[in-house]
């Protein structure tokens, strides 16, 4: 036979064990979502900072291209209008 003792020890223990299990879990749980968070900021922010670069590279590119042919502009560039000739042909 099993005292009243050895039962109320071991439903205690049993109790205790499941109640621990599910704090755990769900410490656990909010630390991978944190962590899920973290890194969605910093793969939004990588992914902007490759975009900034881009833009930044084809606006670079944009001002080489871009040649005045107006000859009573001041900004006009013979040279640089010949050599986008000399591309083109």
């Amino acid at each position: 036979m099993v005292s009243s003792t050895v039962n109320v020890v071991r439903y205690t223990a049993l109790f205790s064990g499941v109640v621990y299990g599910w704090y755990h879990r769900r410490t656990l749980q909010a630390e991978h979502n944190k962590h899920q968070i973290e890194h969605a900021i910093h793969n939004r922010e990588r992914l902007i900072a490759e975009a900034k670069e881009a833009w930044k590279r084809k606006q670079d590119g944009a001002k080489d291209a871009t040649v005045i042919t107006d000859p009573e502009d001041p900004r006009f560039d013979l040279e640089k209008l010949i050599a986008k000739w000399e591309k083109s042909s």
